[in-house]
């Protein structure tokens, strides 16, 4: 995967939808994470 310059996080009542995007604009990543799964996410 190439270097991630861009996170969004949308914020919902029960989850989060994370987006990652490198510096020419492709999608790195798409994610649905509970409030758990987004801690340890941020975490790394």
């Amino acid at each position: 995967m190439s270097e991630v310059t861009l996170i969004s996080i949308d914020l919902a009542k029960h989850v989060f939808q994370l987006h990652g995007a490198c510096c020419s604009g492709l999608v790195a990543f798409r994610m649905k994470l509970s409030w758990g799964q987004l801690l340890a996410f941020v975490a790394q």
